[in-house]
């Protein structure tokens, strides 16, 4: 289902990881009194749907409130990095495709903020391994790419993982070690990729985290990323369907 008020799309693999049906409810812009009553149909059919309300738009919010029984279970922060001009990535960093599994690169993937731990019926079903899933997902394919810091001693101290849509570079996880903090391997991370997606073609940069995440919003400022968007999302779960 789309329309230029909803997206809806299943999650196949959520529903695969959890084992339950799930879907995803994008709303683009206030929606109708009849639109609304229209997307609360569909909902019948999943036990558990996300609602994604672009820029929290305060009439879908009290559409959602008032008549669903669905909690605030995350604010996402979108940000864009345009792309302007060629420059040589930092030496240090390698970027690879294809990569094999590397269970260091799990090991750094231990991330503070996650709504699929925060929220308890996602946390009963394993939600605490879902970043874990998403790098092993991601070894050996040939459209993810890491971007791969190391130290003097040439042991592994962060990742960037990413991939691209069209002419968008997207940042999909960024994570450097606890002993590295404030070291500038992030940054150096985020500036391999920009130098790699601008030669591949790409015209920006884009990345998205919670709004809770204030080292990660303060960050993607830094390395001089504009933010665009502020999405409240919504769960609704229909366990007994």
């Amino acid at each position: 289902m789309k329309t230029n008020a909803v997206t809806f799309d299943e999650l196949r693999w959520d529903t695969d990881f959890f084992g339950i049906s799930s879907a995803r409810a994008t709303l683009h812009r206030p929606l109708t009194q009849n639109e609304w009553l229209e997307l609360k149909v569909k909902f019948e059919d999943y036990q558990f749907i996300s609602i994604v309300n672009e820029q929290s738009e305060p009439g879908n919010s009290q559409l959602i409130g008032k008549d669903t029984h669905a909690f605030l279970a995350d604010v996402n922060v979108q940000f864009k990095r345009k792309l302007g001009e060629q420059f040589t990535g930092p030496s240090d960093i390698s970027i690879q495709s294809c990569l094999e599994r590397n269970n260091l690169i799990i090991e750094l993937a231990d991330f503070q903020y996650s709504k699929f731990s925060e929220d308890p019926e996602f946390a009963n079903r394993g939600g605490e391994k879902v970043y874990s899933q998403w790098l092993l997902n991601a070894f050996e394919k040939p459209d993810k790419y890491f971007a791969l810091s190391k130290n003097q001693k040439g042991e592994l101290n962060g990742f960037l993982l990413f991939s691209y849509s069209n002419d968008v570079c997207i940042v999909e996880l960024i994570a450097v070690s606890k002993k590295c903090t404030n070291s500038g391997t992030g940054t150096r991370l985020f500036r391999a990729v920009e130098a790699e997606a601008y030669k591949q073609g790409s015209k920006e940069i884009q990345v998205g985290t919670q709004i809770r995440n204030i080292g990660a919003i303060n960050f993607y400022h830094k390395v001089g990323c504009k933010q665009v968007g502020c999405h409240q999302v919504f769960h609704l779960w229909n366990k007994a369907v």
